[in-house]
């Protein structure tokens, strides 16, 4: 016996001639198996199972209302049962600070904490805010893959009075001396712009307005964003909504309240306003088309802001500010 053959694991060479090929029958197994799958294809993993819990649900929660914008960012037609949700640290941190109504604030499990994370959980415990600690995949399904940083906070529909009934109840308070003041009310004719409506409502709380009507079409809503930008006046002056603005307008008027309303080319100019101490509802149109045709024709008295000739309009939110103030001058004297 040779040296090799005595060894253990020593390389034992075969005599063996050449082996006969396959003749391509052995093709298919050389060609691999392609590309490795994603985890979501997988039906073994885990992932495959989250996108299957998140398809059922979506299946049970059927289309969405209200466009197809995704969760968490403001749109205008979104349902008044809706919820909305707030994506993001800065943002997050940000409605927080505002005082925005929250129904529950969802954190990533394991998140790198930073200065707004403690800032968040910080006010969440003092406001008694319900803390959800969630996975990744979830937070993604939520917010349909929106970036959120590993905070989700989520903001209960707002609860809209009508138009009407406010405006009749507010009109029996004034008549048995419960209001001081006489009813003020701004109506919103064709605003998308949920901050313009948030500076709306701040001018409303800053002038003593009593309401702010908004159509229950086409329109701005109760937004995250409107909330922020009243700085929490929203939560002083009711916003109401009003199925149909003309016909809205229309019991206004029948409940002895001037309806004015805001354009350029106005019959009487604001310093010249003689019906500033009554009873009076506001109406403004949108930077571009301004009031609607039926609207304006609703109007008591079209009314105009002396501004530069160089300048073509105001800002609907500026508009409403500057005529709030010269309404409150005028009722101070």
């Amino acid at each position: 016996m040779s040296a090799a053959q005595k060894r253990s694991g020593a390389i034992r060479k075969s005599k063996k001639g050449p082996s006969v090929g396959t003749g391509g029958y052995g093709r298919k197994a050389l060609e691999g198996k392609g590309p490795t799958p994603k985890a979501e294809d997988r039906p073994y993993h885990k992932a495959y199972k989250n996108k299957e819990l998140a398809e059922r649900s979506a299946a049970k929660r059927g289309p969405s209302k209200g466009g197809s914008a995704p969760r968490g960012r403001s749109t205008g037609g979104r349902s008044k049962n809706s919820e909305e949700l707030v994506t993001g640290r800065n943002s997050v941190v940000e409605a927080l600070r505002a005082g925005i109504p929250t129904k529950a604030l969802y954190i990533a499990i394991r998140i790198d904490v930073d200065e707004r994370v403690r800032e968040v959980l910080k006010i969440a415990a003092e406001r008694s805010i319900p803390v959800m600690e969630t996975g990744k995949p979830e937070l993604d399904r939520m917010t349909d893959e929106a970036i959120h940083q590993g905070l989700v906070l989520q903001v209960p529909p707002y609860n809209y009075a009508d138009a009407l009934e406010t405006v009749n109840a507010t009109i029996s308070k004034f008549k048995k001396g419960h209001i001081k003041n006489a009813p003020l009310f701004i109506a919103l004719d064709g605003i998308t712009d949920p901050r313009n409506l948030g500076a709306i409502i701040r001018s409303a709380s800053a002038f003593n307005a009593h309401a702010v009507i908004v159509p229950e079409r086409r329109s701005v809503g109760m937004t995250a964003s409107a909330w922020k930008t009243s700085a929490g006046a929203a939560v002083r002056v009711p916003v109401t909504r009003a199925p149909n603005l003309t016909s809205t307008l229309k019991g206004i008027k029948e409940a002895g309240v001037f309806v004015i309303g805001l354009d350029g080319e106005g019959d009487v100019s604001l310093p010249d306003l003689g019906l500033a101490t009554d009873p009076l509802c506001i109406v403004v149109g949108s930077e571009g088309k301004g009031l609607s045709r039926l609207v304006r024709e609703n109007c008591d008295l079209i009314v105009s802001i002396p501004i530069n000739s160089n300048m073509e309009s105001l800002n609907a939110s500026m508009a409403v500010g500057i005529t709030l103030y010269e309404v409150s001058r005028k009722r101070s004297k």
